[in-house]
């Protein structure tokens, strides 16, 4: 098909297309086969229903097909907890660790964020962050400091630190390409990642700031694979962290994820809270069904009479659906911090 000219990107409901192929005049649904509408100029936009992937195809004046692309229509809107309000806000200090004797060779960037009513006379509870610098920036989609600055201002949550932390890349990896260790810190079972945490970046950010020793008051966050790994921090450390907030969780067969369900039925209780956020449009591929596997490891907490909370919803794989629960998320899982 030549290279590339045309690009596609979503705005809301909203699907925009621009090409500057001179042949291209219309785009097409490739599923349906059906008109979506004709370039002008090279441009076109179009308002789709929420949660849809739009396979498209770019075509010339005799339906040739010159670019094909997709496009995912997936829009949440924001409440009041996700935005600035008039409250004191935290402060956020970036770090590096580069010096990890349990994964050698990696190098990771991580974030610290403590909260304007932090006082160090009086240890505070600890939230820590998967894929973490990304889900700080208040500019991104999770806006997880915004949320923590007017949950703890209204004291629906305790004063809590965030541990915001990047997975671990290699001196060789280019600035652009995706950390190489992810897969194995995040989707390993066992209790690798666990002592990580606990041997080495918490006491850091200890060095300087008192967090509470009581795992009541420690929450482990992420999606994917990091929200299997907020799940098996607190499965092998209960002890350490019993609070686990998953959304889209990789609770299937990359690294033995998939063992989970049976593991929660066959194994004794342990002290852990946890919300699982899920949805029907979330992956399907050779490593499993995303939606089955998340409905998997809900039931199997059911079963086993765990306190947890199961949304499942239309979201597809990414943090979308988080961001817009993320203050709900956190209200329920501290639900009960004051008792």
């Amino acid at each position: 098909m030549g290279t590339l000219s045309a690009k596609s990107w979503t705005k809301g409901l909203s699907v925009h297309w621009v090409s500057q192929n001179p042949k291209a005049v219309s785009v097409f649904n490739e599923k349906s086969g059906e008109r979506i509408g004709d370039l002008k100029e090279g441009r076109l936009h179009q308002v789709f229903e929420n949660f849809q992937m739009i396979e498209w195809s770019i075509r010339d004046g005799d339906e040739k097909v010159l670019e094909k692309g997709a496009a995912k229509v997936e829009n949440y809107e924001y409440f009041k907890d996700s935005l600035e309000q008039n409250v004191p806000k935290g402060k956020v200090t970036k770090h590096n660790w580069n010096e990890s004797k349990i994964y050698p060779g990696t190098q990771r960037e991580y974030l610290i964020y403590v909260p304007a009513q932090y006082q160090g006379s009086k240890p505070a509870a600890l939230m820590v962050f998967q894929d973490g610098l990304r889900h700080a920036d208040p500019n991104g989609n999770l806006r997880a400091t915004t949320v923590m600055d007017n949950l703890i201002a209204s004291g629906e949550i305790p004063v809590t630190i965030g541990v915001f932390i990047n997975p671990g890349r290699f001196k060789n990896q280019g600035p652009k390409e995706k950390p190489r260790n992810r897969g194995v810190e995040y989707d390993s079972l066992g209790d690798t990642y666990a002592k990580f945490l606990l041997e080495e970046i918490i006491p850091e950010v200890e060095k300087n700031y008192a967090i509470s020793d009581d795992p009541e008051m420690r929450g482990i966050a992420g999606g994917s694979s990091g929200g299997i790994c907020a799940w098996t921090v607190c499965w092998e450390k209960p002890q350490s962290f019993r609070k686990a907030l998953i959304w889209v969780g990789t609770f299937v067969d990359i690294r033995g994820g998939h063992n989970y369900p049976p593991m929660v039925r066959k194994t004794r209780k342990k002290p852990i809270r946890a919300y699982l956020l899920a949805g029907e449009n979330d992956l399907d591929n050779k490593y499993g069904n995303w939606p089955l596997a998340n409905k998997q490891m809900a039931a199997a907490l059911k079963y086993s009479d765990y306190d947890y909370h199961f949304h499942y919803g239309k979201c597809f794989h990414g943090s979308k659906a988080a961001a817009a629960k993320l203050p709900e998320m956190m209200r329920w899982l501290w639900r009960d911090w004051k008792e």
